[in-house]
């Protein structure tokens, strides 16, 4: 006959004995789940992944927001130094600039004339997507002239 264990008081009764049993019964099946949960690889990887998938989506929102941030100061730095540059720049240029600007409308305006009179209307209606995409995408091309110009002007300055 076996013997208890030493630590464990033996039964006094009958039901104290059922009691232990059951008991011991519990934590045998507790015992035997938890070197269940264990030896399922599959079930450990899934969580892994999905603990991992979660942590690249919550570093990726993150990043996002960042880039987002980032790309709102740039802009509103180029567009302060475009001001700068523009202020810095003399009547004399300013005016200088503005007449060939309206030289460069009106001549534009003539050789828009020259395309209607002779361009084949499928040409016309191919070149004609090009200026929708660059008023779709206004402030973006208004910021890229205004931080080459910026550029232009310093290494202009640089060299003089």
């Amino acid at each position: 006959m076996t013997q208890p264990p030493h630590d464990e008081p033996t039964a006094a009764s009958p039901a104290e004995l059922r009691e232990q049993v059951e008991q011991t019964r519990e934590e045998l099946g507790e015992t035997v789940e938890a070197l269940a949960a264990k030896t399922d690889v599959k079930a450990r990887a899934q969580e892994k992944a999905a603990e991992v998938r979660g942590q690249a989506a919550a570093k990726a929102g993150e990043l996002k927001e960042q880039a987002a941030l980032k790309a709102g100061e740039l802009k509103a730095r180029a567009a302060d130094l475009a001001h700068q540059a523009h202020d810095r720049l003399p009547d004399p240029v300013r005016d200088k600039a503005a007449q060939v600007a309206e030289q460069a409308r009106a001549k534009a305006a003539q050789a828009s004339q020259v395309w209607e009179d002779k361009a084949p209307e499928p040409l016309r209606q191919k070149t004609a997507q090009g200026p929708q995409l660059a008023r779709g995408n206004r402030k973006v091309l208004l910021a890229a002239a205004g931080v080459a110009a910026v550029v232009w002007l310093a290494c202009r300055r640089r060299k003089g």
